[in-house]
């Protein structure tokens, strides 16, 4: 198998995602165990980490997640398209800009993105909605999901926005005031350059195509393991009173369908944090759901930790999530501290708050 080292990895920084592992988590599992054709499955794939290491590495991959927005940029990464077929598709979409177009009103949407910016990014949205089925598409979506906020630059924009933290979208009453404070006005944007810019820097030198599904569901109640012998699960699920995936990524929601405002109900596909029992109880129907659908020499590595606000021991949490799930815990070692409290939070005047220990889970089939 070759080198990971060896292969692209700039696809994989296409869109931040701010609960995401390092790439090196998954390749270091893989790497020297893994044979050619060994299917790899993530039941949280997030923004596709495991899946894109797979790929690296030559392997076919399997992706859920409740998410709309992690897994249009899964689909990213598991595609292949040029830099002048996603500069096509994206030419071809904003030539068509109708003049008469419905845009979001109120005052974010004034001081988020210039006018002439938000009326092409809306025709974006609503073709890129209306068809997103081939490679150029999805990888174009993924790009624009990845260029919605962030921060300015003294020099040429880099993000459609105005000042933002680039891996979560603020709050609306909170950027009004941050931009009205500061005077802030947003910038004006060449949208068709900047995919350009992006497109070069994310599509250079892609890896060879590998089978691969990616699909939107709940990972409690899935049939996209059906026919898959799968050899190695690599994830990391929600942590347990983490509950802002969906408010987080509010704007990033709404390129791809959702509402132009913030929506902080807990959507009935994710795990329940009433309680910790409960929370591992969810978890469990996960781990349990893949048994059958698993190589008798499958393993299943987890990467779990917590938040402050909760007083939960994670550890036992999760060694309790495996218990009588069909799999049995083999090892469990330290992974240190996560990036979950930094979260770019600073381009908006947060304090960073220190995440909890993560560990790694290492479990067989009982």
């Amino acid at each position: 198998m070759e080198r990971c080292e060896d292969l692209a990895t700039a696809l994989n920084a296409i869109c931040p995602y701010y609960t995401m592992f390092p790439i090196e988590f998954p390749l270091r599992v893989l790497a020297g165990r893994a044979k050619r054709g060994h299917w790899v499955a993530d039941p949280f794939c997030g923004r596709g980490t495991t899946n894109f290491a797979a790929r690296l590495l030559g392997l076919p991959s399997i992706g859920v997640d409740s998410s709309p927005v992690a897994v249009a940029l899964t689909r990213a990464k598991m595609g292949r398209a040029r830099v002048g077929d996603v500069m096509r598709v994206a030419k071809a979409i904003l030539d068509e800009t109708p003049n008469g177009l419905s845009i979001p009103e109120g005052h974010f949407w004034e001081l988020a993105y210039d006018r002439a910016v938000l009326r092409k990014l809306c025709w974006l949205r609503r073709e890129l909605m209306r068809d997103c089925a081939s490679d150029a598409r999805n990888i174009l979506r993924a790009i624009l999901l990845g260029a919605l906020h962030g921060p300015r630059t003294k020099t040429v924009p880099s993000h459609l926005s105005n000042q933002c933290p680039r891996t979560y979208a603020p709050k609306p009453d909170y950027a009004v005031k941050y931009w009205r404070r500061h005077r802030m006005t947003p910038p004006a944007v060449d949208i068709l350059e900047l995919i350009r810019v992006r497109a070069r820097r994310y599509l250079g030198n892609q890896p060879d195509r590998i089978a691969s599904q990616v699909e939107l569901g709940d990972s409690r109640s899935t049939g996209a393991w059906d026919g898959k012998a799968i050899r190695w699960i690599i994830t990391s699920p929600p942590y347990y009173g983490m509950r802002t995936y969906i408010a987080d990524q509010w704007l990033r929601s709404w390129f791809m369908g959702g509402p132009s405002d913030v929506e902080y109900a807990q959507p009935v596909d994710e795990l329940s944090h009433e309680s910790s029992e409960k929370f591992a109880g969810e978890l469990r129907k996960v781990w349990r759901g893949l048994v059958p659908h698993c190589h008798d020499s499958a393993r299943l590595v987890i990467r779990f930790g917590g938040i402050r606000d909760r007083d939960v021991d994670t550890v036992e949490l999760l060694k309790s999530s495996i218990r009588d799930s069909g799999w049995r815990l083999t090892t469990v070692i330290s992974a240190g501290s996560s990036d979950l409290g930094k979260r770019q939070s600073k381009q908006f005047l947060k304090e960073d708050t220190k995440p909890k220990a993560e560990h790694d889970y290492y479990a067989v089939l009982a």
